[in-house]
């Protein structure tokens, strides 16, 4: 994975504040050449920085508005057949292997209720999998962000701009 610099931050901090700026627009505000920010971008873009478009598509708009989290545990030695199974599952829209009492938690979402737990039905039919702890998300809190990170990354205060 590519290391991003400050003046890479800079850039992709001022995206996240002006998603439709134009490369004249953000090398205007950041005092920078066009060339440099559109060389950066390219370097950017096909480095691994950034992550798939789908990953901003909301569930919810596709009609799927429920969200849980999933912790699954499994037979270890299983662990591979287990994760290509839970692949074919397009409910399942992330899955991290983890450390603790579970193996892996699951991000899901489902239409509704009895969506869900024909999923969850889903998910205790694979082979390996010993037990799944459903947790339904009641609101989202604090969404997925990465701009105090870059913050941080310039030395600045989060939320100080």
């Amino acid at each position: 994975m590519q290391q991003l610099d400050a003046t890479d931050l800079k850039i992709l901090s001022a995206m996240c504040r002006h998603p439709k700026a134009s490369a004249v627009s953000l090398a205007t505000e950041l005092g920078l050449s066009r060339n440099t920010v559109q060389a950066r971008l390219a370097r950017i873009e096909t480095g691994e920085a950034l992550l798939p478009f789908e990953q901003r598509v909301n569930p919810a708009a596709l009609g799927f508005g429920l969200v849980s989290f999933v912790n699954i545990h499994v037979r270890q030695r299983m662990l591979h057949s287990i994760v290509e199974q839970l692949r074919t599952i397009p409910e399942i829209v992330e899955a991290h292997g983890v450390t603790g009492s579970a193996d892996i938690l699951a991000r899901v979402v489902a239409a509704s209720a009895e969506e869900l737990f024909r999923v969850n039905g889903q998910i205790l039919d694979i082979a390996g999998v010993e037990r799944a702890d459903t947790s339904l998300s009641m609101a989202e809190l604090i969404p997925h962000r990465t701009l105090p990170l870059m913050e941080l990354g310039l030395g600045n205060t989060p939320g100080s701009n």
